[in-house]
């Protein structure tokens, strides 16, 4: 999962005092000529670092891919094969945003990973177009994203913190909405519901708070991973876990490309991602800044936002041929770059192999695609409930006392929310209103949007005109 945070308006980011490591991880042998985030460190430490970086951030490809296998109700082998898929791009995304190939990545330490808004909207795609039209509205919202960059600036200003923070909350609420679904099953079909099931979620819950409780550090960083081992482990003593088929088959397994077939190219079905990502653009931008701002680095977001989004747009173009839905930088490791204090871009480069290397191996890829569902579910709700409160932290900063703010999140929440609690609201309209529609995600950020243009921008001046021509006339 990535998180979500403001874009900074600024152009151009300003020296910022380098963070001190804690206690007892600070290396007095480097060069001090060189900036922590360039610096290279022993292989081995790299490696293990970089390992790190992976056990926390494991669970998000993890969830993301259990979460589009069981909504689109798609077969093992085919789950094993899109985890490969996951594994591998992100290694790879990770690497072209860490190291910096040409006007690729920022040269920061980030590491990229597929899930939250874009997921749904992946999967809301699927399910009224088809798999192929999904992964050609992938492949479209790339291309797009390389069209739209040079006057991706010029648009920030319609997507203020308003603005996305009532998309995110709309995102969390669609998001916990299917992952409950992994856990109860869907109405009306069998074991809807089942209480064996409904156990194995909560359980998974509640070892993930205890975890989060007693825990401290890397460990608390790591009780999302450690409260999905706890319910499978849970999950097997009740019987409802089988591990025989980890063990079968060789021991590499290569993504297959097009595992759908052909991607089909539809620009009403992509709309709803292509909206989505001018969002993610924004997010970009605040997370590079936030970046950046961890480890001590100055940067020019003029030229340094935009290599991050070509390296989420290129990574997610590759992953659209191989069957993924958007990939984005998260920001989820910069927890771990202030607690040990290594800022080295060359940590997450190596988390980046260490990925790739996952990915090919097909014990590891078999193994976690064996997971019950319900476990995965009920970790999904919870690691999915958090990006709806950094919604509400991001509201909580577009100045609400406002009552023009007040009204334009209430309606796009109301409309936005609408086709996520009550589906087949739109079921009577054509096919291409209804795909638009019944996108709460897109639906809620467009009503923002306009809304937010014309309370915020078209109003005002509307207003300071005729105060201004009744000032004339009354001269």
């Amino acid at each position: 999962m990535s998180s979500h945070r403001p874009p900074a308006p600024r152009t151009e980011h300003p020296p910022t005092p380098e963070p001190a490591p804690p206690a007892g991880t600070r290396d007095d042998t480097r060069d001090p000529a060189v900036h922590p985030v360039d610096e290279s460190r022993p292989l081995g430490r790299i490696i293990l670092f970089g390992v790190q970086h992976v056990l926390v951030m494991a669970a998000t490809p993890i969830s993301a891919i259990f979460l589009m296998s069981a909504t689109l109700r798609l077969d093992a082998g085919l789950t094993v094969n899109l985890l490969s898929a996951a594994f591998v791009l992100s290694g790879v995304g990770s690497l072209i945003q860490s190291l910096g190939p040409w006007k690729f990545g920022p040269r920061l330490p980030f590491v990229m990973l597929p899930g939250g808004a874009p997921l749904i909207l992946f999967i809301a795609i699927a399910e009224q177009h088809g798999l192929p039209t999904a992964t050609g509205a992938v492949v479209l919202t790339a291309a797009f994203s390389f069209v739209v960059l040079p006057v991706f600036s010029r648009l920030l200003r319609f997507f203020p913190a308003l603005v996305i923070g009532t998309m995110i909350v709309i995102v969390g609420v669609n998001l916990v909405k299917v992952g409950a679904v992994l856990v109860t099953g869907r109405p009306g079909e069998p074991g809807f519901a089942d209480p064996t099931n409904l156990a194995l979620g909560m359980v998974t819950i509640g070892f993930t708070v205890v975890f989060y409780l007693l825990f401290t550090g890397i460990l608390r960083q790591l009780a999302v991973m450690l409260g999905l081992v706890a319910g499978t482990v849970v999950a097997g003593l009740l019987g409802r876990f089988d591990a025989g088929g980890a063990a079968e088959g060789g021991l590499v397994s290569l993504p297959q490309l097009m595992p759908f077939g052909s991607p089909q190219f539809s620009l009403v079905a992509a709309l709803p991602l292509m909206l989505y990502s001018l969002a993610s653009m924004a997010e970009a931008t605040g997370q590079t800044v936030i970046n950046a701002e961890a480890v001590g680095k100055k940067i020019d977001t003029r030229t340094d936002v935009p290599k991050t989004v070509r390296g989420d747009a290129l990574t997610s173009l590759f992953g659209g041929f191989f069957g993924l839905p958007l990939m984005v930088t998260s920001g989820e490791n910069i927890g771990i770059v202030r607690v040990t204090g290594v800022r080295s871009r060359f940590v997450t480069a190596a988390a980046g192999v260490v990925l790739v290397v996952i990915g090919f191996l097909a014990p590891v890829t078999r193994a976690i695609s064996v997971v019950p569902s319900a476990v995965v579910g009920g970790t999904a709700m919870v690691v999915f409930a958090v990006i709806t409160v950094l919604g509400v932290q991001m509201l909580g900063r577009s100045d609400l006392d406002r009552h023009t703010s007040t009204f334009v999140c209430a309606v796009a929440l109301a409309l936005g929310l609408l086709p996520i609690l009550i589906p087949g609201v739109y079921a009577g309209f054509p096919p291409n209103v209804r795909i638009l529609l019944e996108s709460g995600v897109a639906v809620g950020a467009f009503v923002a949007a306009v809304l937010n243009v014309l309370f915020h921008h078209v109003r005002p001046r509307v207003a300071a005109r005729l105060t201004t021509s009744r000032t004339e006339s009354d001269r």
